[in-house]
């Protein structure tokens, strides 16, 4: 081999560590921002483990909200499958109601409680998050038009 030769597999060499390294920083320092989303059906069927951080969509059940003191509101999200209790503290979206699509973000509690420390509620009435709309589908209980993309 010639010299030539060895100097370029030396910078390939170089360059591919280094981009391999640059790769594994990144997904380093991703790994604590991803949040996964889940139905609840998912949550009791997949046995995601308390301290999980991850987003919860589906509607909110009829008749679960519950407003306490202090911002405070309990409710249930369904996807006519399973249902898991959620709190949040904190303004609601205007648009948050019973029946209607909801995308919660916070941390499921030991014991099953669900706390939330964001709530996106759709935006229109033909709005229904990619994943929620595709898990009702699943189901057989979408009968909506567009959803997000």
């Amino acid at each position: 081999m010639t010299r030539r030769k060895r100097r370029r597999l030396l910078l390939i060499g170089s360059c591919g560590a280094v981009l391999a390294l640059a790769v594994g920083l990144i997904l380093t320092a991703m790994s604590g921002s991803i949040v996964f989303f889940r139905t609840p059906s998912e949550i009791g069927l997949q046995g995601v483990a308390a301290g999980s951080r991850l987003r919860l969509g589906g509607l909110v059940q009829e008749g679960s909200i519950r407003r306490g003191p202090d911002q405070t509101v309990d409710f249930a999200v369904t996807d006519t499958k399973a249902s898991v209790p959620v709190r949040y503290k904190g303004l609601l979206p205007d648009l948050f109601r019973e029946g209607q699509g909801v995308v919660a973000e916070g941390v499921l509690q030991p014991g099953g409680m669900f706390r939330a420390d964001t709530v996106l509620a759709k935006h229109d009435e033909t709005y229904m998050p990619r994943e929620v709309a595709g898990a009702l589908k699943a189901q057989g209980h979408w009968q909506g038009g567009p959803q997000a993309n």
